[in-house]
């Protein structure tokens, strides 16, 4: 994955969780990472659009977007970044 946040050096990884790559899949679509009051929200495309700043993390057939704001301060995508009230999505 190429990291394109403005730091010199070589590109960051971004881990996916397993239960957050199910979810991912269970949903068959899109998601974004971006920056809330609380910290950084996992939101489908449809609500959230991605940026042409955003790194691009790769899960099966579909890709989780990640501000480039988050991507400075995370190392993984867990289920915590999941809003209780997308759980049904």
């Amino acid at each position: 994955m190429q990291s394109n946040i403005g730091e010199s050096g070589p590109s960051r990884s971004i881990y996916v969780t397993d239960d957050v790559r199910s979810y991912v899949l269970q949903r068959k679509r899109d998601f974004r990472v971006s920056t809330a009051c609380s910290g950084p929200i996992l939101l489908p495309t449809s609500v959230k659009p991605p940026k042409t700043s955003d790194l691009q993390v790769p899960v099966g057939d579909y890709t989780v977007y990640v501000s480039k704001y988050q991507a400075r301060y995370i190392e993984s995508i867990h289920r915590g970044m999941i809003p209780i009230f997308y759980d049904e999505f």
